[in-house]
């Protein structure tokens, strides 16, 4: 890791000196049964991923004036207006916590429903809501917008940009959208396919659209847009696919590109801005012809002070760095928080959370920043819960590293060294230099996803939305870049779930998650909430002493900010990931989240995806008062398609095979192993198995790609597709046998 800029004399670069505790690595692991132990290479790691992941870590409500026209000092004092949420993460400091304190410890209990509203699209809902003017504004599945009135959730408009659902191959992790920006009278949302879209606030029109990427490359929109002086700021996602990461700023009234930073270099010579200059050093080979990474794709906040937008960027792309950039180095700008100027884009500063990634360890997660005392002295911080399992507390201004400490247990690293600020490996999750399948914890789902955290500035306390969960990396030692689908260099088949119910069951216990309130200055564990599964809601912390979150689980709960106890919950039906907010109106304070099961977790990992029991989704917008007496429908029982498999006939070579292309083109969607995570269809279950010529007209000819299931025809060949189809019947027959269903 370096934070160091190019030698220029006006970027900073300082290092930090303060001891960073580490959990190490455990002495031992706990005694796993030696029949399965001598199973296999694989289940061994399977097995000893799984107990590292099972062993312990060592007011009176006040109302703001409408805001009318969202203009710079609206913005700027958010956190003075308690009645609404004018961006993102309340303010532009990202804290997510709102002084309203209506709802609070002692009369939480009394929280109902107050209206709820259907979605249409029945897939992951990640946006965190807007309010504004007495309305709710929300993006949902496939980049649609809709507007509520904020009591009674009658709907005002929606918008539908007619995203086409082709455009869902170009993303690793469900058609999702994670909210909005204003400024004026207008709204601003990214859609899937690139376009930034700008939307008249009272009607819902469409003033303009502006399409930001280049539609050849598989480039995709999830995140929301900020706007700071009129320019909203966007990014974009790929680091899966193959892509180059930028963010830009584009002007409000009309969309024209003010600037544009690259996160990596392209190809040597054409780099003329300084830090992409001092950045082709840290790269290898010819990295420009496969994109690079380095993705945008969620993460920003803003210090109007110090005036720096602070971006986080993505994985390399493709991850494993033997083919991304042969012979090493850190690959500088991915997985980098990244400090600029937001008038021109030009870079100030820049920490690296994971130099020379392998793990897709993205540095995209929520920040946050706060003044904090810290040795006597009060310190202008950014906050990261980080992918890789690390919490960093960095200095704001200068990019200086603070603190570091695993927040939960962590097997790829000791901890992180204060003094040169990289991590200290553990040689063994090198995949790409030994050429051996590994679990490395956490797994490529981070120990902190997308997934917003917040900061309770009454309590001290970061909240965060913790996974604990491996993942098993091993290099692919024959990939080629592909045109269609994941572009990783990782062998996804050689790392799927065994067919074994004991080893399933003994990595299910392993695999949980947590809400972990998080001392920031003593870098310490305060309480957690532990979760039987690991997808769940992104968090909101009030002043009523009380901190919000949906989960897995099908529930909405309130947790004591100080000590976590779980003071109310209710029953949603479905599972919740998004982050709720909170808003005031004629002196009545609401809660307001988004419902909907989905995302990652609802897709790739198979049996895993069913930790928490099965979720269905079931899309909702759900608003919460003191007395709410609203009442959700009945909830309706789904019944799956049997599974009835065709008997197995392939023979072990073409099985053999269609395990190697499955997990290359399948799994991201259909789950690992072909056990389907519950929001797209389980293949095992397909009445296709049995017909070859249904089968190939689907995956080969396309035949559904209105539906988002595009033609494969360019990267499998029809044998290919057959042995696909050989494999995922294998896997149905053997999960009928063992009563995994």
């Amino acid at each position: 890791m370096s934070m160091t800029g190019p030698p220029e004399p006006q970027v900073s670069r300082h290092h930090a000196g303060l001891t960073v505790p580490s959990s190490g690595f455990p002495p031992s692991l706990r005694k796993t049964p030696t029949v399965l132990w001598k199973k296999s290479p694989r289940a061994r790691t399977w097995l000893a991923a799984a107990a590292l992941l099972s062993a312990p870590l060592p007011m009176p409500v006040a109302h703001a004036a409408a805001a009318g026209t969202v203009d710079r000092q609206a913005l700027l004092s958010a956190a003075d207006n308690r009645a609404e949420w004018l961006t993102h993460g309340r303010t532009y400091d990202e804290q997510r916590f709102s002084p309203l304190a209506q709802i609070d410890t002692a009369n939480v209990k009394n929280l109902g429903l107050a209206w709820f509203a259907d979605l249409d699209t029945a897939r992951g809902q990640e946006a965190t809501p807007l309010v504004i003017d007495g309305a709710v504004y929300v993006t949902t599945a496939w980049s649609e917008v809709k507007a509520y009135d904020a009591v009674s959730g009658k709907l005002r408009w929606e918008y539908d940009p007619k995203v086409p659902r082709e455009a869902g191959v170009k993303l690793c992790c469900d058609v999702v959208n994670r909210g909005l920006a204003s400024w004026g009278h207008q709204l601003y949302f990214g859609s899937l396919d690139g376009r930034l879209i700008a939307l008249d606030r009272d009607t819902g029109k469409l003033l303009w659209s502006k399409l930001t990427v280049d539609p050849s490359k598989p480039y995709a929109i999830t995140g929301a847009p900020r706007v700071i002086d009129g320019r909203v700021i966007i990014g974009n996602a790929g680091g899966e696919m193959g892509v180059r990461g930028y963010v830009a700023a584009y002007d409000a009234n009309g969309g024209r590109e003010l600037w544009r930073f690259y996160t990596v270099p392209g190809r040597p010579g054409t780099n003329t801005a300084p830090h992409l200059k001092h950045a082709e050093d840290t790269w290898k080979g010819e990295w420009w012809t496969l994109g690079g990474g380095g993705a945008v794709w969620d993460s920003m906040a803003y210090d109007p002070k110090l005036d720096l937008l602070y971006i986080g960027t993505g994985n390399g792309s493709p991850w494993n760095d033997t083919y991304r950039s042969p012979g090493g180095g850190d690959d500088l700008y991915i997985d980098s928080i990244i400090a600029l100027k937001p008038q021109t884009g030009e870079y100030v500063w820049h920490y690296q959370t994971t130099p020379d990634d392998t793990w897709d360890f993205d540095a995209t997660q929520h920040m946050i920043l706060a003044d904090l005392e810290i040795g006597g002295v009060l310190r202008k911080v950014l906050m990261q819960a980080s992918k890789n399992g690390f919490f960093y507390v960095l200095d704001r201004a200068s990019g200086q590293l603070i603190s570091a400490s695993n927040f939960v247990t962590v097997n790829w690293a000791k901890g992180v060294d204060i003094h040169s600020g990289r991590p200290i490996e553990n040689p063994e999750a090198r995949i790409e230099r030994t050429g051996k399948l590994y679990v490395v914890v956490p797994g490529a789902g981070g120990a902190h996803s997308w997934q917003p955290m917040a900061y309770d500035p009454k309590t001290g306390l970061v909240y965060i939305p913790a996974l604990e969960a491996g993942f098993p990396y091993m290099p692919d030692a024959h990939w080629k870049p592909a045109a269609v689908g994941f572009n990783t260099g990782m062998d996804f088949a050689a790392g799927a779930m065994p067919a074994d119910t004991n080893i399933r069951a003994a990595v299910k216990a392993a695999t949980k998650g947590a809400l972990i309130a998080w001392d920031p200055v003593a870098q310490k564990e305060r309480w957690r909430v532990p979760f039987k599964g690991p997808w769940n809601g992104g968090v909101l912390a009030t002043g009523g002493g009380l901190v919000f979150q949906g989960n897995a689980a099908r529930e909405f709960a309130a947790y004591d900010a100080a000590s976590g106890a779980k003071l109310w919950s209710l029953g949603v039906q479905t599972g919740i990931i998004a982050a709720p907010v909170t808003y005031s109106i004629k002196g009545e304070q609401y809660v307001a989240v988004l419902a909907g099961w989905g995302g990652v977790w609802a897709l790739a990992p198979g049996i895993l995806s069913e930790v928490a029991g099965p979720v269905r989704n079931v899309s909702r917008l759900l608003v919460f008062k003191l007395n709410g007496a609203a009442q959700l429908p009945p909830e309706q029982s789904v019944a799956l398609r049997p599974l009835d498999p065709p008997a197995v006939s392939g023979t072990p070579e073409q099985i053999a095979e269609g395990a190697q292309q499955y997990g290359r083109f399948c799994g991201a969607c259909h789950g690992d192993a072909a056990y389907g995570g519950g929001l797209l269809p389980d293949l095992r279950r397909s009445a296709l198995l049995g017909d070859d010529a249904a089968w190939s007209s689907v995956v080969r000819e396309g035949a559904l790609r209105t539906r988002g299931m595009v033609s494969f025809a360019p990267v499998l060949s029809s044998a290919q597709v057959e042995a696909i189809r050989a494999y995922v019947i294998k896997r149905a027959n053997e999960d009928k046998a063992s009563g995994d269903r």
